[in-house]
């Protein structure tokens, strides 16, 4: 698993943001069972600016506590075979690795949130990360029951990784 993180803030939590998101996303892929070794983008920015791509690529003009663009366009959640229809547009040609896409991830809402919620700032950044790993496998939660399952894929991955409340 290949991550390329860019820290565009100094908004300094205490955790190790890269070991974390890496932890984090290769649970994620080990849970969806990936065939591949994979590559992910990770932008760690503020609330200000995640609030200009919001509105620049959603047309939300509010700040968010992360936003996912997936590179693969999977039809099911999780079912690699697409990438194997799409190779030459979803895997690194330098590599080999399959790019599922970009995570842009506001550092000021993981310590707001955080705090609202009672834990820890690693136990939140480690949620959105897993939250958005699961947007670029082609899952949502636009429905009750696309929600229950993105909840339990969350909460699976974070068991594993002894990450709790």
């Amino acid at each position: 698993m290949t991550l390329n993180i860019e820290k565009e803030y100094g908004l300094e939590l205490g955790i190790d943001y890269e070991n974390t998101a890496l932890l984090v996303a290769d649970q994620v892929l080990t849970e969806e069972n990936c065939p591949y070794e994979a590559e992910v983008s990770l932008l760690l920015t503020s609330d200000e600016r995640i609030r200009e791509l919001n509105l620049q690529y959603r047309g939300i003009d509010r700040a968010t506590d992360v936003l996912s663009f997936p590179q693969i366009p999977f039809e099911t959640p999780g079912d690699f075979s697409v990438a194997q229809e799409q190779e030459t547009e979803c895997f690194n040609p330098d590599t080999g690795e399959l790019f599922l896409g970009d995570i842009i991830l506001s550092l000021d809402r993981v310590k707001e949130q955080a705090e609202h919620y009672g834990h820890g700032v690693k136990r939140e950044f480690a949620f959105l990360v897993a939250h958005s790993m699961l947007h670029l496998l082609g899952y949502d939660h636009m429905t009750e029951e696309e929600a229950a399952i993105m909840e339990a894929g969350q909460s699976a991955v974070l068991h594993h990784l002894g990450i709790e409340r």
